[in-house]
């Protein structure tokens, strides 16, 4: 990282710093600047600090404030290859966000922490499971034993007519190196990040818990919980192989190998429910040495396995799946759906009232973990679903029985894709049912902000009517996240049925009376739009970063994952804000002992980072800080979503950190971002007093329906796009260095 004083001409003491924040939309630094002419003054290419070049005309801001930007899009996305493994470990980062959606309550975090982590291992668990599907059951049990599987194949014909043993021992290395890769994924030294490891955990001068986001160093944590779930792993690997080699054969070598496998899988749930030491936030040898001595002995018990499995003298069974692998998959899909079950009843239970009425309030936890449950089983199922199709293209019709996915992952196709579109129909019916709703609300907005708007501009007020209804359809959304995720959940309980080996379409013509073709057509069909969602993802994980228009949509995402610290999944992306609030933190005190007073401005998730920034900065840092955010998510979505970490008491603290030097400007077409405080519409009753009452201001969006005198087109509806260059931005930056240059040198 590059020293922390800027590399170009010092402001003059006693000035002000107007230090910039983009938000997920990603703008380059000129782009946040709105100057063609900059320069990198501290940090580097993944996060830096720039400024308008010296000398060039319009170096400075708003009554000549020094203007500097903070750029940290490479952060959470970076290379291709990273933002790739943000979309195929999707699942991993949505279970680890959902940890931190728990209620406030504290005496829910302990349940509520250790039934997250234990649905996170299922995850892991799956992932084996799924690999271990397409190497060992369909390839090396059941298509290795067919030679009209193996005809005009001649990348698997190599190991055809060989023992069953060698073909699974053989075959087990690609779910080893599959795990492999997910371990060295989690594993992978961010350099990005070294610069801000710490040995001990910094002190907290904030008593609520958003200040702890990037405050300690989660490394320790992660590598405990990666030894965890790379043991597991294996151990699942273990018992798939054990499981198989048990249906014709018993000895004493067998019965130690079942011991140790299934003592490595308690040592895994033991580590992660009773063992508080596992949160330890600096060096802690004891737990250390115990997850990697367990990752260990897990590593050396595959290898006997593997070995075992391939000398054993016993016959093997003939014909049908890998003995016991369609159990496993059915009875971790039940694991799933009671653990699911367990943790919305926990947030039930613990939840509150709360301030920030809304139906998803703390139960974004539970619908996240199943989104993500269901993400998980939906690509595990489209990939054994895929290559089962792949390999039996050839042969009789027994054949093709014969190479036809486990039943419990046809379920689960089944159940995924009956949910997904039970979720659109109903999201169909809510849009028109609260459309006129939403529609009426928005004319009397768009009313109030245009009254005496000429008949020429109608077309042009209609279409900010419908920006206005269709950004007052987020609200509309936590609902709609709660009927999925119920959806899914039953989804995932119809894997039950598969352990009674009832078939979809047997089941569907006995009791519905839906003809079994038809069921296997839905099957077919979900298999698709799995496919479909996996295309979808890889082309927006790839475009999210490069093209700004298309991160609005997709960076909200990836954002929002990665801010979170990895407490849950060690698999998921690692957490930017480990670097981002400590570098902001830094360089804002720097500026404050130089002399400056500065003034943070935020746009949308650049707020969210400020808000964790001024929490951890010192009343000697806050007492000469403002703060500006536009399009922020905090009241909008962080009170509702994280209510333990952004309820109204931080949020409260924030403004009293700064003494109050806050403003929030926010627009009825933004469907993201929105007022913190108070909505100060036009004509509503205002019940909020005091300086919180102070602190949003409303933008009418446009400025304008009819074109300036020196335009041909009317101003643009700006939604969620910052407004840096707006005549409102302005103005409050020119109220909010009016009050610092009012404080106390």
């Amino acid at each position: 990282m590059a020293d922390s004083a800027p590399t170009g001409p010092a402001t003059p003491s006693g000035g002000i710093v107007e230090l910039r924040v983009h938000g997920v939309s990603g703008a380059g630094a000129d782009q946040v600047l709105n100057r063609p002419y900059i320069h990198q003054v501290a940090g580097d290419r993944s996060g830096g600090f720039y400024r308008p070049r010296p000398g060039y005309p319009d170096s400075t801001g708003t009554d000549g404030v020094t203007l500097e930007a903070y750029r940290w899009s490479d952060l959470p996305s970076g290379t291709a290859a990273r933002t790739l493994s943000l979309v195929f470990l999707l699942p991993f980062m949505l279970c680890n966000v959902a940890l931190w959606m728990r209620p406030a309550n504290p005496s829910a975090k302990y349940g509520f922490m250790v039934l997250c982590r234990v649905l996170a291992l299922t995850l892991t668990v799956l992932y084996v499971l799924s690999i271990v599907g397409v190497a060992l059951d369909l390839i090396a049990w059941r298509c290795m034993g067919m030679p009209s599987c193996l005809a005009g194949r001649s990348s698997l014909s190599w190991l055809g007519g060989q023992p069953v043993g060698l073909r699974l021992g053989v075959l087990a290395l690609v779910p080893v190196a599959a795990i492999g890769l997910v371990w060295w994924l989690g594993a992978r030294p961010s350099h990005s990040f070294d610069a801000f490891r710490t040995n001990a955990p910094a002190q907290t001068t904030s008593k609520h818990r958003l200040s702890a986001v990037g405050q300690w160093d989660g490394a320790p944590l992660v590598g405990r919980l990666r030894s965890v779930h790379v043991a597991a792993a294996f151990a699942t690997l273990n018992g798939s192989l054990l499981a198989a080699r048990a249906s014709q054969h018993t000895s004493g070598v067998m019965a130690v190998l079942v011991v140790a496998t299934v003592a490595v899988l308690v040592a895994c749930l033991l580590l992660l429910t009773v063992v508080p030491r596992i949160d330890e936030p600096g060096p802690a040898p004891a737990v250390d040495g115990l997850t990697r001595g367990l990752r260990t002995v897990s590593c050396g018990l595959t290898i006997l396995v593997i070995v075992h499995v391939v000398i054993s003298p016993a016959p093997w069974p003939d014909g049908g799946a890998l003995p016991g692998y369609g159990a496993i998959v059915a009875w971790l899909f039940v694991s799933q759906t009671v653990l699911v079950a367990a943790l919305a009843a926990v947030v039930l239970w613990w939840r509150g009232d709360g301030q920030r009425k809304s139906p998803i309030r703390a139960l974004g936890a539970p619908v996240f973990v199943t989104i993500a449950a269901g993400l998980a089983v939906a690509f595990a199922a489209e990939l054994v679903y895929r290559v089962a199709d792949l390999l039996d293209r050839e042969g009789t019709t027994a054949d093709r029985v014969a190479t036809s996915p486990p039943l419990p992952y046809k379920w689960a196709i089944f159940g995924f894709f009956l949910a997904v579109l039970t979720a659109l129909l109903v999201a169909g019916v809510v849009t028109v049912l609260t459309a006129p709703g939403r529609r009426r609300a928005a004319r009397a907005i768009v009313a109030a902000d245009f009254p005496h708007a000429p008949p020429e501009a109608a077309d042009r007020l209609r279409r900010v009517e419908q920006a206005v209804a269709r950004a007052r359809f987020t609200e509309r959304l936590e609902p709609l996240s709660v009927v999925y995720a119920v959806l899914a959940a039953l989804g995932l309980a119809t894997s039950v049925l598969g352990l009674l080996q009832l078939y979809p379409g047997d089941v569907a013509q006995r009791f519905v009376g839906v003809p079994e073709n038809m069921v296997n057509f839905l099957i077919g069909s979900g298999s698709y739009v799995i496919a479909g969602i996996l295309l979808w993802l890889v082309i927006g994980g790839l475009f999210a970063y490069r093209t700004a228009g298309f991160r609005r949509y997709v960076g909200v995402l990836w954002d929002l994952g990665t801010f979170w610290p990895r407490g849950a999944h060690p698999f998921a992306p690692p957490c930017y804000a480990e670097r981002a609030v400590p570098e902001l933190a830094k360089r804002i005190s720097y500026l404050v002992d130089q002399g400056e007073r500065v003034l943070l401005a935020g746009h949308s998730h650049g707020s969210v980072l400020l808000a964790a920034t001024v929490l951890q900065l010192p009343p000697r840092i806050t007492d000469r800080v403002a703060l500006l955010t536009y399009g922020s998510p905090l009241g909008r979505l962080y009170s509702r979503l994280f209510p333990a970490y952004a309820d109204d008491a931080a949020l409260r603290e924030i403004g009293e950190r700064v003494g109050w030097r806050w403003l929030n400007l926010w627009r009825d077409t933004d469907p993201i971002g929105g007022w913190i405080f108070a909505a100060h519409r036009p004509g509503d009753v205002e019940r909020l007093t005091g300086p919180a009452a102070t602190v949003d201001r409303r933008l009418i969006d446009p400025e304008s329906v009819v074109a300036p005198p020196s335009d041909s087109v009317p101003p643009p509806i700006m939604g969620h796009w910052p407004c840096e260059s707006q005549g409102a931005f302005a103005d409050a930056v020119r109220e909010l260095t009016a009050r610092l240059r009012t404080t106390a040198r």
